[in-house]
Formats: C-alpha cells, structure tokens, sequence
C-alpha cells in the first residue's frame, strides 16, 4: 500500500531513540522528510545523518521537550527546513512512575504540557497541509490499571482524552488527531531493559502476562503511527489505537 507520504514533512519528538527513532526512520522510508529533536545532541546528529541517508531530508536540534520556548522555536525552524510540516508526533515520556510530587511534576511537564506545546507550535503550519495529522504516543497504563498507576498512567490517560477533544476542535482546519497506546516495548536503553537488569521479578511476571509471550518492537509501534499519519488513514481520527498483541483485556 502506498502511505502517500513521499515529499511529505514530520516532525517527531523524542526521535533519536526507541519508538521515536523507529517512527522517524519508517517516515523516512515512506519518502517523508524528518526532523526530530532529542535531549543529546550526539544521539540527535547521528540520527539525522541515518535519516539523510534514506535520501530524504532530515533535521534536528537538541532540547528538552519540557522548555516550551526551545521545543517551539524547533518546531518552528523544522518547518523552515522541510518546508512546511504534514504530520506532528509527541512521543516523548518522563517514564515517571510514582505517586509523589517529583513523579506527578515531571509526567505533567514532560508528557502532558511538551504535547500540548508542542501541538500549539504545529497547527499554523499544519492547518496549511493538504493532509495534516497528528497523533500522541500513550499507553496501555492509559486506561488500565497496572503497576505504572500513579502520574505515570493518569498522565498517558489524559493524553487519550485530550487528542479525542482535540480530534473534535481541529476537525474544521482538516487535521486529523489520533492516539497510539503502545503495550510493553523492548529496546537498546529502553525502560523494561532497565527493568530486566533491575527488578527480573517484575520483568518475568510481565513478559509472562504478554500473550504473545514476548514484548513488542519499536518498528511494530511505528508502522501504526505512520500509518495513521498518512494520507491512507484519511478517515480516522480521534482513535485511541492499541498497539499490545492482546496484552490489555479493556473492551
């Protein structure tokens, strides 16, 4: 299937790693252009050197997602190079699991007001696309109970419902607003590779409850985010898409 996403522009945030990463690279794939931005500049050049060499054009900056100045003024400079953006991205995550001030201050700043900033920062250049979309990275702690209850699940649950309300708002500009719920996801420096080093009970018991009997890959996430960043998912907004190989039990 053609995506219709060749000469199109995203941008993603926390792209240098992870599901971000694996999101940037199937954009490119597709014949998208690409910026990211990360928090190290090191990681974020070495990735726009991949994402040029897919022969697309790419672009990124280090920031930190929770500075709404700097993740603004990127969005802003991504679409001076790519010239113009089609698709916005918000997948980064304090991972801040905990009941308690620290845990509840950074979820909010990072998770939630990064994406509503950065939402902000998009739609003038999106409402200018001929196919606009954006969709924002939850999770299966968004609307299930488990071991992430707390900042870290009430905070991906409020991201659920605020890309159904913003699917509503947004609808007479034309853009499109999706949500992708990622279910445990194993990679290189990820959370449940610490989890695996550190607490093996936990990892054990969790990989057990997977019925797949294995977690899931960033690249499985990503072809769900792209897809419903393309212009093949012209229909679909204000879905909450579940990416968990039947790990959740939620109707």
């Amino acid at each position: 299937m053609d995506l219709g996403l060749k000469g199109k522009s995203a941008v993603v945030t926390g792209g240098s790693r992870g599901i971000g990463r694996a999101v940037a690279e199937a954009f490119a794939t597709e014949g998208a252009n690409v910026s990211i931005c990360a928090r190290k500049a090191e990681e974020v050049s070495a990735t726009v050197r991949s994402l040029q060499a897919r022969g697309v054009r790419a672009f990124g900056r280090a920031l930190d997602v929770a500075d709404a100045a700097a993740l603004g003024a990127w969005v802003s400079a991504s679409a001076g190079e790519l010239g113009g953006l089609d698709a916005l991205v918000c997948n980064v995550s304090a991972l801040a699991v905990g009941d308690n001030a620290e845990s509840w201050d950074k979820s909010f700043r990072t998770d939630m007001m990064h994406t509503v900033n950065a939402v902000a920062a998009a739609v003038p250049f999106l409402e200018k696309s001929s196919s606009p979309s954006i969709v924002l990275i939850s999770s299966v702690s968004g609307f299930e109970v488990d071991f992430a209850a707390g900042s870290y699940g009430a905070i991906k649950a409020a991201l659920i419902h605020y890309a159904k309300g913003l699917s509503r708002q947004l609808v007479g500009k034309g853009i499109r607003v999706n949500c992708v719920s990622p279910g445990n996801t194993y990679f290189d420096g990820g959370i449940w590779q610490t989890i695996e080093k550190n607490m093996p009970d936990l990892f054990a018991s969790t990989l057990k409850a997977n019925p797949t009997g294995k977690f899931g890959t960033p690249a499985e996430v990503a072809n769900a985010v792209v897809f419903l960043s393309s212009p093949a998912a012209s229909r679909i907004s204000g879905t909450n898409l579940v990416v968990d190989g039947a790990l959740t039990v939620a109707v």
